[in-house]
């Protein structure tokens, strides 16, 4: 039979390479509250830490905002943030759920993901994520905001969950001078192109770089890693 206009068409397959970061967003469902007390955050970020270091994911950056989720990761497997994600989908909607006497999903279908070209990108992406809360006007700067990274990135907080990666490990010889450092990257907003750059790149599952990186995934992944480019192309005419 014909397909139908009404198909869906199927899903393009995540994009995986080893010791390659990804920007990751989990949202609420319908952007309902998915934190609604410190308790809630407390939670999640014990479950977090736990099933990260049970599936060999690396966190780098973090920030919990009032209805969605955004992480800065290095998985050692394929499937590394799927099962540390799963894992912390169970226990906490089943927390979630108990505790506010609710019954019904929590996320809003899958989460979504980026991989970045970190030379180019995780410095970025790791002060686009820890400005969130600024961004949203919840806070005036982003040590105000307790439930980040941006504490233990640039403040030497303690900070169990998250594990620099090298490329924030080459901004000092000591952690004294890394913070100095990470804490001057936020002295200038992040660009408006790279913000938007970030937020298409993962709400649409493409790479996060540029077009050398794109084909470089894409050979890896043998599928698509960046968008086409606009317009059709112009049909040859025979002579």
């Amino acid at each position: 039979m014909p397909a139908t206009s009404n198909c869906m068409m199927a899903r393009l397959p995540r994009l995986y390479l080893p010791d390659q970061p990804l920007h990751v967003i989990q949202r609420g469902n319908n952007r309902d509250l998915i934190f609604a007390a410190d308790a809630d955050y407390q939670f999640y970020l014990r479950c977090l830490h736990e099933a990260a270091n049970m599936h060999a994911l690396t966190v780098h950056a973090y920030v919990l905002m009032t209805n969605h989720v955004h992480l800065l990761v290095t998985p050692a497997t394929e499937s590394s943030l799927s099962k540390t994600l799963q894992s912390i989908g169970r226990r906490y909607v089943q927390y979630f759920n108990f505790t506010y006497q609710r019954t019904g999903t929590l996320w809003e279908g899958r989460y979504k993901s980026t991989l970045i070209d970190s030379e180019r990108y995780l410095l970025t992406c790791m002060r686009y994520i820890e400005m969130n809360p600024v961004r949203a006007e919840m806070v005036a700067h982003p040590g105000d905001y307790s439930w980040s990274s941006y504490r233990g990135n640039g403040q030497g907080n303690a900070d169990g969950l998250i594990v620099p990666h090298e490329l924030y490990q080459s901004l000092g010889r000591t952690d004294e001078e890394r913070q100095s450092a990470y804490r001057q990257l936020f002295r200038a907003q992040v660009a408006k192109a790279d913000v938007e750059a970030i937020r298409n790149a993962t709400n649409k599952g493409w790479v996060l770089g540029d077009s050398r990186f794109g084909a470089k995934v894409a050979a890896l992944a043998e599928r698509r890693a960046m968008p086409l480019p606009r317009g059709r192309p112009k049909r040859e005419v025979a002579d």
